[in-house]
Order: structure tokens, then sequence, then C-alpha cells
């Protein structure tokens, strides 16, 4: 963890204004540290702030569809692109962690930078406002917006990235039917994921089906 002015320099550096230090140090600090408050409060915060930031940049930028744009929404703020960005501006060299999470390799997990990444826009909400969070989301996830994230993936695919950036259980598949000759079967598949819901779907292969189902759940709940 780097010293305090140093950690302030950093954050400035970025975009952010720094008020109430104090507020970006939680932020920046995990529940191993024993601390009186860390980042948790401000994540999920912050994970409301990027998603409305994203939101809007995609809805102007991007003439897809609904399906479309939850897809690639859901990529943007999953929890592996939030490590990304996180280790792009430099957050694992100012985490506060505890001895046993350092040594564990803290510094370097997605789901605690990710958490973080997302803190850190929380106390950008509340020092700076939204306006001035939004420039620095679309300033420091530039690289992911314009890349590929959430574009044209297989509908499996992109079901499981949808349920991992959503912290859900990986999706189930199981065929609940088959009908027709051998020549011309009919299968359905039910796709469900925990705590979500289930989609069911009917094709001429199990594979397909599959694909299906996923595609549907996508359009209902993505």
């Amino acid at each position: 963890m780097s010293g305090l002015a140093e950690t302030r320099k950093w954050l400035e550096g970025i975009g952010w204004k720094v008020g109430d230090e104090a507020l970006w140090l939680e932020a920046l600090t995990h529940g191993s540290t024993g601390a009186a408050r860390d980042y948790q409060r401000l994540e999920f915060l912050g994970d409301r702030v990027l998603g409305l930031a994203v939101s809007e940049w995609l809805y102007r930028h991007n003439d897809g569809s609904e399906g479309e744009l939850a897809q690639r929404l859901n990529a943007l703020v999953s929890r592996g692109a939030c490590a990304r960005v996180a280790r792009s501006i430099g957050v694992p060299q100012h985490l506060r962690l505890g001895k046993q999470a350092r040594d564990d390799g803290g510094d370097d997990s997605d789901n605690i930078l990710g958490d973080v990444m997302e803190a850190l826009l929380g106390a950008s909400f509340l020092e700076n406002g939204f306006e001035a969070t939004r420039t620095v989301v679309h300033s420091i996830w530039e690289q992911e917006m314009t890349g590929g994230a959430g574009r044209a993936k297989h509908p499996k695919s992109a079901l499981q990235e949808w349920a991992a950036g959503n912290r859900r259980k990986p999706p189930e598949y199981m065929l609940v039917g088959r009908s027709g000759p051998d020549h011309a079967s009919k299968f359905t598949v039910r796709v469900s994921v925990h705590n979500v819901g289930a989609v069911e779907a009917t094709a001429g292969s199990k594979q397909d089906a599959e694909t299906a189902a996923a595609r549907a759940f996508m359009e209902t709940y993505g």
C-alpha cells in the first residue's frame, strides 16, 4: 500500500477530486485489515453508478436491440472488466490489505480488484457527483468500450458471462423432452439460473436447443 500522499496524487491524476481522504481510503480497504469500515458499502453504490454510466454510453453510441445492449452492458460491467480497468489504472499498488490476504495474492484477485474499482466509483459519486464520475468512467473504460467486449458472442457464452457478471451460479441445462421419429427428432432443453428463472426451447438437436434456450433466456432476463 502506498503512502497517503502518494495515493492522493494517484487518485487526482486519474481525474478525481479528493476532499474527504477517509472516504477514498475506505474504498481501497479490504475487510482483512480489520478496519472499522471497508469498501463493501461503497462497492454497492459504485456498482449502480457504473451501470448507469455505461448504459447511457451504450444507448448513445450503439444502435443495437435491447438484447444486444444488455449483452454489451453485462460484459462491460462484469467483474473481469472491472478488474482489468483496475489493473490498468494502478489500483493494486494502492490496495489496503491484511497480511494474509496480501500473501494469498489478494492484490491480483479479480474479485477484490473488481470490487474496489466499483467502490472507487462510489466514492467518486459521493465526492464529485454523477457527471464527473461518468467522465472518468468513459475515460478509463475506453479500451473496454471500444473493444469487443460482449459483441457477437455465442448465446451460451453470453449467458455464462452474464451469470458471472451478475454474481449468479452458472447456468444449468437439462434435456426435458424428446419427440418425433429418430430421423426427425425434436429436443426440448430447459436452461435455468438459480434465483433468476428458467426458459425452455425446442430444436432439431440437443446442442441447437441449448443454444436457442440460452438466447431466449438472455432476451427474457438479460
